[in-house]
């Protein structure tokens, strides 16, 4: 299976859904998230197996994305086929993280995106991208991809405790705050004052 190497190649599979979409005479919005969504912005620079969508959207509503619409499923399984990615490629298992609750003002952040008249794909911020960076370093038990995704946003103290305290809402357990007190030292911020 090929991955998704570069901001690019990330264009030219959207394009190409897109593309579907149209020919079916369909239309969506996505809200990505994740890797796909920092190569997209030329944050990162390193390949990604997936398009994280955490919602769909509707105007100012968002939507869960797991299961994906029939329609849209359809159109990326057969981008999956001419592009030789994963059947998997387009993944909404990020939705969850709409039961919780996204940063405050996360929309207002969103970059869109045009892919002819049959997809709009909206980016997650820098900013909203350090959150849940921090989350999935800490949800995956350390170093990793995460985290080196989020040392190349290059965020400052005021920005990771900001993150940390968003997580917080996720995951409200001892042991969870006790991994992410450790993950900010390993970041460099001590002394985080995260509540018991």
């Amino acid at each position: 299976m090929t991955e998704i190497k570069d901001s690019r190649h990330v264009d030219t599979v959207l394009a190409a859904l897109g593309e579907q979409l149209g020919a079916a005479g369909q239309r969506y919005a996505l809200v990505v998230i994740g890797g796909s969504g920092l190569l997209a912005l030329g944050e990162i620079e390193r390949s990604t197996r997936d398009v994280d969508v955490v919602a769909l959207r509707s105007g100012d509503e968002l939507d869960g994305a797991e299961p994906l619409p029939e329609p849209l499923g359809r159109a990326a399984q057969r981008v999956a086929r001419d592009f030789d990615l994963d059947e998997s490629w387009l993944n909404g298992g990020p939705t969850d993280l709409l039961d919780f609750g996204l940063p405050e003002g996360f929309l207002d952040r969103l970059e869109r995106r045009d892919y002819g008249e049959a997809l709009t794909i909206y980016l997650a911020s820098r900013y909203d991208q350090i959150h849940f960076k921090l989350y999935a370093m800490v949800d995956a038990g350390g170093p990793g991809k995460h985290e080196q995704d989020l040392r190349a946003l290059g965020p400052s103290e005021k920005e990771l405790l900001e993150a940390a305290r968003w997580s917080r809402g996720h995951d409200t357990s001892p042991g969870y705050r006790e991994t992410l007190v450790r993950a900010l030292e390993y970041l460099g911020v001590s002394d985080a004052d995260l509540g018991a």
